[in-house]
């Protein structure tokens, strides 16, 4: 009998891609939590298998040539998991590059910029002792947000999904794009982009995967709070050196 799939996973929007690919392509797996704001992901043994110490990360025991494989870094998982059970993520090159194009805008644009309008929002006022600075952090990843939700409505007009059949591509942006509103983001303004979380938001495997690690889940530390500060230095503010230091257990 297959070993089912190890996923290190924390719930956050990079981690519920994976569980939702894994429920939808059927695939069993065990949840190995990172509780990335008590520093985990900075642990040699994770570090082993995500060298660039973030979460998600999978080992697969049923590899290529039946042996062990592990993947970092939620876009190229996606991809391994589309081409080990071909299911959304096409064979056909043409199509295969569609859904790579906007694989790769989700990775390069949504989560990064989403990220960080998360932070300026939520850490930089704690942070920053400078309210002008903070405020042009917000504006500026906000209005990068809105930007991007328009780039995704535009492409969203006439299709039901962004490369034409349902997809990693999908399963990718989901989890960010739905949680625009926190950002201050009106979705009566994208209506195409409203229909699209809709119809993903009714795929039972997708109602699966958002709940994966619901337990894990806690309400942000309070602002100024010893919990607040302990998370912001986990998730924040890295160096080599302090990389390194955790490495060796100096930390």
């Amino acid at each position: 009998m297959t070993s089912p799939i190890e996923l290190y996973f924390w719930p956050t929007p990079n981690g519920l891609k994976i569980s939702i690919a894994l429920e939808e392509m059927g695939l069993a797996y065990v949840l190995k939590p990172v509780a990335i704001g008590k520093g985990d992901q900075f642990k040699p043994d994770f570090m082993a298998i995500s060298p660039n110490n973030r979460m998600p990360a999978i080992i697969d025991p049923d590899g290529p040539g039946g042996e062990p494989i592990s993947v970092f870094e939620s876009g190229a998982i996606l991809q391994y998991l589309g081409r080990k059970t071909g299911k959304f993520y096409p064979g056909d090159e043409r199509a295969r590059v569609v859904v790579d194009e906007w694989l790769f805008w989700q990775m390069a644009g949504v989560g990064p910029m989403f990220g960080q309008a998360s932070h300026f929002r939520n850490y930089a006022p704690n942070l920053v002792d400078d309210p002008e600075k903070i405020a042009y952090g917000v504006a500026r990843y906000n209005n990068e947000v809105n930007r991007l939700l328009g780039v995704l409505d535009r492409r969203l007009d006439g299709r039901a999904f962004v490369a034409g059949d349902y997809s990693i591509a999908d399963m990718a942006s989901y989890p960010w794009i739905k949680i625009a509103a926190v950002f201050g983001q009106d979705f009566a303004a994208f209506p195409h982009v409203q229909a699209w979380l809709d119809r993903i938001a009714a795929r039972p495997a997708v109602q699966r995967g958002v709940v994966v690690g619901a337990e894990l889940r806690r309400p942000p530390p309070a602002p100024g709070s010893a919990e607040q500060k302990e998370a912001a230095k986990a998730l924040f503010g890295q160096t080599n050196a302090s990389v390194t230091a955790a490495l060796k257990g100096q930390a």
